[in-house]
């Protein structure tokens, strides 16, 4: 009698231990950069935040550094459902079919980060994350991670040094139009795959943030970098859309919460990181930063600013038009 009484009370605990796992709601956390960047350091906050709102109800797995997918992977991979959520670079989207978020690729289209977050925290930006909806993703927020600079193993101080430069850049048409227009070579190569290709020579170089410089330690095999500080470097938190809807109202209003309170965070630590970054970047004494001179950077953004004219039919040119006046550049 004891041993029916002990198994049926272990079939019991084994049934219930069951009906919570399947309570539970596992989120897929996705992306390529590395833990300790402003990304995977926002990544891991929300998962703190999202598991702590819901009480235990949701559990988020984060996947950094490409470790289940590669930056053109991932997009895929969450309409399919592979993946519950990614923070991709906002250009990426340009590609899968919603070229309006190239234009966060633009050159010198937002002159400061003030400037930057009142499009990506006002109706501009709200009205974007809405564009995602058909193509199967929910957008929930804008990331920060600095402004992009160039870097190379060739002195790159000016556009004239850079012609002719093999230059790696994501898959946006803009920032490989923002290549050409200082007359280098754009090589578009997936994120994990660069570390080796400036390494081995395949490229010379590569345009991307601070941040990324550093915990890729692309740093070690670039000779030189200049603070064109050309583009934002910055990303869009999405979610699977089918999953998103079927979730609970209670849930999503806590998810939402979080995502809002990692995005506070996320911008108080970019240009901490940033600047931790560059001084360690220096420190190394493997890499010469070099900061353009007032009439150098004037340079920069004669070469780069044509291509906001240029691509303003691509990404719409009601939206450059609205970005440039909430700006201040119109």
């Amino acid at each position: 009698m004891k041993r029916i009484f002990a198994i049926t009370a272990a079939v019991a605990m084994l049934t219930s231990g069951a009906a919570l796992a399947q309570d539970e709601i596992v989120i897929k956390f996705s992306h390529v950069a590395a833990a300790d960047t402003p990304k995977g350091r926002a990544a891991e906050f929300f998962k703190e935040r999202a598991e702590a709102l819901t009480k235990g109800k949701v559990k988020v797995e984060i996947y950094p550094n490409s470790i289940l997918y590669k930056d053109k992977e991932e997009l895929e991979a969450l309409q399919l459902g592979s993946v519950q959520m990614l923070a991709p670079v906002a250009g990426k989207f340009g590609p899968a079919g919603v070229k309006e978020f190239e234009v966060f690729d633009m050159p010198y289209i937002f002159p400061d980060t003030e400037s930057l977050h009142r499009i990506t925290h006002g109706p501009i930006g709200a009205s974007l994350l809405k564009k995602l909806e058909p193509r199967g993703m929910v957008g929930l927020a804008f990331w920060d991670a600095g402004f992009r600079v160039l870097s190379s193993n060739k002195p790159i101080r000016t556009p004239d040094e850079a012609k002719g430069q093999k230059i790696r850049v994501n898959s946006s048409k803009v920032n490989q139009a923002i290549i050409r227009s200082i007359g280098a070579l754009p090589q578009s190569m997936a994120f994990s795959e660069v570390y080796q290709a400036l390494q081995t020579g395949v490229v010379d170089g590569t345009d991307g943030n601070l941040p990324n410089l550093y915990t890729q330690k692309q740093y070690e095999v670039q000779k030189y970098a200049t603070l064109t500080h050309h583009t934002y470097s910055g990303y869009v938190v999405v979610v699977n859309k089918p999953f998103w809807e079927k979730l609970p109202a209670d849930i999503r209003a806590s998810l939402e919460k979080a995502v809002d309170e990692a995005t506070a965070f996320n911008e108080k630590i970019a240009e901490e990181d940033e600047a931790t970054a560059l001084a360690a970047i220096k420190a190394s004494g493997k890499t010469e930063i070099h900061v353009p001179t007032p009439q150098e950077k004037a340079q920069w953004v004669e070469a780069m600013a044509p291509v906001q004219d240029e691509l303003a039919s691509r990404v719409g040119k009601d939206l450059v038009s609205a970005i440039r006046k909430e700006t201040g550049a119109e």
